[in-house]
């Protein structure tokens, strides 16, 4: 599906990192997009920026992301791209011992909140497939593009945590792991319409939670790459999505963008 002027598409995740990457790569060429996002400031910044709108929405809410997309399509007509990036992570051990402030072990045991892991898996998981599932109803309602009948494009947002998950990212493993492993059936589900959909597994990225972190540790973990040793950029991401997005026969796929990482257990 050629990405031209006027073309409606929603980035979920937009207003920072990979998200938005993707939306300034869709408004240069001419599409029109509607940026999902919890932060109103930098949301806002970006949609004036390309001449989008921002919908201040939080994708584990079902009213949010109603409202998010009756606010798109008043303003942009039904989307035909959707592109999901909102998504969290966390770090804590399944079950551990509990150590006192020098170090020692206490004889206590401790084990990963339940209620953390569920909201990774609400946002990352469910929040996704809310957005999908939603996006794809719309998308039934356009005509056909091309004799190929294509109606839309939707690319997810896995990580390669999906299949390598180190030391405390259960929750985040699992929940992208979903993402990967719902993508075959969605796209099953929707090939007699016209909507394909896509999966992309990122590796280290140069995104705002990184920037955050000391730059020893960048330093590492780019040297940990086999090649090129460095981060990816939230560019090269939203260089794949719209491939995803324009090439025809891109449909049903997980792929990693990683510089051929695999991590190790911690």
């Amino acid at each position: 599906m050629e990405v031209s002027a006027n073309t409606p598409a929603v980035v979920t995740g937009g207003a920072s990192g990979l998200g938005a990457a993707t939306v300034r790569a869709l408004a240069a060429k001419g599409a029109k997009v509607a940026i999902f996002d919890m932060n109103e400031e930098k949301g806002e910044a970006i949609a004036a920026e390309v001449g989008g709108i921002f919908c201040k929405v939080n994708v584990t809410s079902e009213e949010d992301v109603d409202a998010g997309f009756a606010k798109a399509r008043e303003a942009h007509g039904q989307e035909r791209i959707l592109v999901n990036c909102a998504g969290i992570g966390n770090a804590m051990k399944t079950a551990s011992r509990v150590r006192d402030e020098n170090g020692g072990l206490t004889g206590e045991t401790k084990h990963f909140l339940l209620s953390a892991f569920d909201f990774v898996i609400q946002v990352n998981l469910v929040g996704t497939f809310r957005c999908i599932a939603k996006s794809a109803a719309g998308m039934l309602k356009l005509d056909p593009l091309s004799e190929d009948g294509d109606r839309g494009a939707i690319v997810n947002t896995a990580s390669v945590a999906a299949e390598d998950g180190q030391m405390g990212q259960a929750a985040y493993s699992a929940s992208k792991g979903g993402v990967v492993g719902m993508t075959l059936p969605i796209a099953r589900d929707l090939m007699s319409e016209g909507i394909r959909v896509n999966t992309i597994l990122p590796g280290i990225f140069e995104t705002p939670l990184m920037n955050a972190a000391p730059q020893k540790v960048k330093d590492a973990l780019a040297a940990s790459v086999p090649f090129p040793k460095r981060l990816g950029m939230p560019e090269e991401y939203a260089k794949l999505a719209m491939t995803m997005i324009e090439c025809g026969y891109f449909n049903g796929e997980d792929v990693r963008l990683d510089g051929a990482i695999r991590m190790a257990p911690r």
